[in-house]
């Protein structure tokens, strides 16, 4: 583990490094308080740290406010060395920030012993923090596929739709929904099912910008947010996305299956500030079943006219 030794005497600092190079750690040097704070900033910098009170430019406790101050993910463990003594200094150096505080002259052994428990606490908060990222994950990813789930990409969608209107920009939405997969699960079995989502999932994120976003809205549909896709380009990649997929087999354990898409697509520039996003995902939603109407394997805009024609087409029938 790399550690920094900060130490305006150059013999002390000499002798330190030599001890704990031979204790196996990589050791970085700062002569004086300012060096120590800057050595401390850096994005691969050392997890512990041997701090001298008593330095120029800035002392012990004033490197461990600084460094307390940036609020970093990865904690650097801080031990002072002084020769002060007094409980009050203890207070003083604790509440600076440092984890612990040694006497010098050192005993050697107590130091080693010392620099074992910051590395154990380190290896505990690392650990905390690979399960609190970890459960992160799973609260926003789908299982299956590792895209966005539906309430992450639902959440997208609304943020983006509002920067966009903040900004008088645009947001495209498609809803892909994947033809008869019923018939996939009931004939090839859910195996075979549950490969095609995988491979689905990967050509669509394959397909769209670092910066857009895919996730798994249902059991078999997924939903994109093409930020900054305008009217004129939404058609045309909503065309590119369905022929990502249907133009190749996919491999499963059951052999090489052909799936395609029906997509509905929406454009927030056509539909003005009058709907929310859910209102929106609807109108999208319903481009999609005109999509499955004209024969699935095609996509279909959704336009104000169109939700207008569907609502006389509701009324007719009621």
């Amino acid at each position: 583990m790399k550690i920094l030794v900060a130490d305006d005497d150059l013999v002390s600092r000499r002798l330190m490094e030599r001890m704990l190079e031979r204790s196996g750690y990589e050791v970085v040097t700062a002569a004086n308080g300012r060096e120590a704070a800057e050595r401390l900033s850096e994005a691969d910098c050392p997890r512990l740290a041997l701090i001298d009170w008593m330095m120029p430019e800035l002392d012990g406790p004033s490197v461990c406010r600084k460094v307390r101050s940036k609020h970093d993910s990865r904690y650097i463990y801080i031990t002072l060395l002084t020769s002060k003594q007094s409980s009050e200094d203890v207070v003083v150096g604790l509440e600076a920030g440092a984890d612990d505080y040694l006497i010098k002259p050192c005993n050697t052994e107590e130091l080693k012993a010392r620099l074992r428990t910051g590395v154990r606490i380190l290896e505990l908060e690392d650990k905390l923090v690979e399960a609190r990222e970890e459960m992160r994950y799973k609260a926003t990813h789908d299982s299956l596929t590792g895209l966005w789930n539906r309430g992450s990409i639902v959440s997208d969608f609304d943020r983006e739709l509002a920067r966009a209107r903040r900004e008088d920009g645009v947001v495209t939405l498609l809803i892909c929904d994947l033809d008869h997969f019923k018939q996939v699960n009931d004939v090839y079995g859910h195996l075979a099912g549950d490969e095609v989502l995988q491979s689905v999932a990967s050509r669509l994120v394959n397909s769209v910008r670092s910066y857009d976003m895919v996730g798994r809205y249902g059991g078999e549909e997924f939903l994109l947010v093409l930020a900054g896709c305008d009217a004129n380009l939404a058609e045309r990649r909503a065309e590119e996305i369905r022929s990502v997929v249907a133009g190749r087999a996919i491999e499963t354990s059951s052999g090489l299956l052909s799936v395609t898409l029906s997509i509905g697509v929406l454009t927030s520039d056509l539909w003005g500030n009058e709907l929310g996003a859910s209102q929106l995902l609807k109108e999208a939603d319903k481009a999609l079943y005109c999509a499955k109407a004209d024969g699935r394997n095609c996509a279909r805009i959704a336009l104000p006219s169109l939700r207008e024609l569907l609502t006389e087409v509701g009324r007719s029938h009621g």
